[in-house]
C-alpha cells in the first residue's frame, strides 16, 4: 500500500486528488467512442443484410414477372398474308402416248409368204410390212375378170340388134313392141357390164392387200405373225402395231380447281426419273373439254418433241404445268383455317399483339394452303397454328420474338 499520498490527520493529499479528477474527466470520452463503434458496425451489418437479403429477393421476383408474363401468353406461330404467284407451278402424273399408233390387220384371206420389218424398224409411209400369198383370191379374180369380158360380149350382140331393130322399124317391117323388147335387153347387158366390172374393182382393190405397207412413217413396236401363218381376215388378229414417236403424247387429269387457268399453248416441263439432270420442253396441245363426274378432272394432251427418240409410248411422267393467272388470289396455310359453328375464320394479330378472329371466305384448296377469297388484307399477320383457346382479345407471344418486361410491371409484381 501507498502511504507517501495519504494523511489521516490532514485528509487526500493534492496529489491524489488530481489523479481522480483526470480520471473521471477520461471516462465520458470513452463511453461516446464506444457508442459510436457500436452504430457503425450495426449500420454495416444492415447494408450487408440488405445486399445480400433483398437485393436477390428483388432480382428473382423481376424474373418471376418476365416468366409469367410469358407463360400467361400463349406462343404461336405468324406468317404474313400473301398473294399466289401469277403463275403457278402445278405436278402432275402423266403417261406417254405415241402420237400416232395403230394395229395393223390384213384384208385379204391367205398364208404369211414373208415379212420384212420386226419390233423396233423405222418405217416410212407405204413402205412394205409384209407380203400374204393368196391363192383363192386370186382364181376369184380370174374369174371375175371372165365374166367381165362374157358380159361384155352379150352387150356388144344386144347393142348391135337394139340398132337393127330401131332401122326396121323406121320401114314399119317390125312392130314397136319387138323394138322395146331389143332396147330392154340391151339396157340389161349394160347393167351386166357394170355389175362385173365392181366386182372385178373389189377383188382387184382385196388382192391389193396382199402386200401389208405402213400407213404412216413411225416404229414397229409389235409383230404377231410369222412366215407361214394363216391368215384370216375376219379373225381381227393384228399382225403389226405401229407407233408414231417423233412427237409424243402426254396425258394428265387436270383438277378442277385449276379449270381457269388450264390454256392450250401453256408451257409444260416434263421431268423423267431416268433421266434426272434435265427436263423435255412441251406445251398443251388440246383439252377433253369435260370434266369426269367421278374424278371431277379433265383429261389434257400435252404435245412433246422427240426426235431423238429419248422417250418412249408407255412410260409414266412428271409434268409441271405453268398456269397463267391474271389476278393471283390471297393464299393462307391450310392448318391457318379455323372450323367454327359460325363459319370459317383466321386468328389475325394487330400490332398489339392481340388476336380478331375474321371471318373468311375460302376459294381453291391447293394442298397445303387454301385460296382466301374475302375477310384478309394482303400483308395481315394470322396464326398458323390456331388452338380452341384463342378468342377475341387474347394476347399472344410471337414465337422467336423478344419479350420483355417494363419497370412498373416488374414493381407490381414485386410488391406481391
Amino acid at each position: 500500500m501507498n502511504t507517501e499520498n495519504r494523511n489521516p490527520e490532514t485528509g487526500p493529499s493534492p496529489t491524489a486528488v488530481a489523479s481522480a479528477h483526470a480520471t473521471v474527466t477520461n471516462h465520458p470520452k470513452a463511453t461516446r467512442r464506444s457508442r459510436y463503434t457500436v452504430i457503425g458496425g450495426v449500420v454495416i451489418v444492415l447494408v450487408a443484410g440488405l445486399a445480400l437479403g433483398v437485393l436477390p429477393r428483388l432480382r428473382a421476383q423481376t424474373k418471376l414477372a418476365a416468366e409469367s408474363q410469358e407463360v400467361a401468353h400463349q406462343t404461336v406461330n405468324v406468317t404474313n398474308v400473301s398473294r399466289l404467284a401469277t403463275s403457278v407451278q402445278l405436278a402432275l402424273p402423266g403417261d406417254v402416248r405415241a402420237f400416232e399408233e395403230t394395229r395393223i390387220y390384213a384384208r385379204a384371206d391367205g398364208y404369211l409368204l414373208k415379212w420384212s420389218t420386226d419390233i423396233g424398224t423405222k418405217v416410212e409411209a407405204g413402205q412394205v410390212l409384209a407380203e400374204i400369198d393368196t391363192p383363192e383370191l386370186d382364181q376369184e379374180l380370174n374369174q371375175s375378170r371372165a365374166a367381165l369380158a362374157q358380159v361384155q360380149a352379150n352387150l356388144i350382140l344386144a347393142r348391135s340388134s337394139a340398132e337393127r331393130w330401131l332401122g326396121l322399124l323406121k320401114d314399119r317391117a317390125v312392130s314397136q313392141q319387138e323394138v322395146d323388147e331389143k332396147t330392154s335387153a340391151l339396157a340389161a347387158r349394160e347393167a351386166d357390164v357394170h355389175a362385173a366390172q365392181a366386182n372385178v374393182a373389189r377383188l382387184e382393190k382385196l388382192s391389193s392387200f396382199k402386200v401389208v405397207r405402213a400407213p404412216f412413217a413411225g416404229t414397229i413396236t409389235r409383230r404377231y405373225v410369222d412366215t407361214g401363218a394363216l391368215i384370216r381376215a375376219s379373225s381381227g388378229s393384228p399382225l403389226f402395231e405401229l407407233a408414231q414417236t417423233e412427237t409424243l403424247r402426254v396425258q394428265v387429269n387436270v383438277p378442277q380447281a385449276y379449270l381457269r387457268d388450264i390454256a392450250v399453248g401453256s408451257p409444260v416441263k416434263i421431268a423423267v426419273a431416268e433421266y434426272p439432270d434435265r427436263t423435255f420442253d412441251g406445251k398443251v396441245l388440246r383439252t377433253s373439254g369435260a370434266f369426269d363426274a367421278v374424278t371431277r378432272t379433265m383429261l389434257t394432251e400435252i404435245e412433246v418433241p422427240n426426235r431423238k427418240s429419248e422417250l418412249f409410248p408407255g412410260i409414266h411422267v412428271d409434268v409441271q404445268l405453268s398456269l397463267a393467272q391474271a389476278n393471283p388470289p390471297l393464299i393462307v396455310p391450310a392448318t391457318a383455317v379455323i372450323v367454327r359453328s359460325d363459319g370459317l375464320q383466321v386468328a389475325e394479330v394487330d400490332s398489339a399483339n392481340a388476336v380478331r378472329l375474321q371471318k373468311v371466305q375460302v376459294g381453291r384448296d391447293l394442298g397445303k394452303s387454301v385460296e382466301v377469297v374475302a375477310g384478309l388484307e394482303d400483308g395481315a399477320r394470322i396464326v398458323t397454328n390456331p388452338t380452341d383457346t384463342l378468342v377475341d382479345g387474347t394476347l399472344v407471344r410471337i414465337a422467336g420474338a423478344t419479350q420483355q418486361v417494363s419497370a412498373s410491371t416488374a414493381a407490381q409484381l414485386a410488391k406481391r
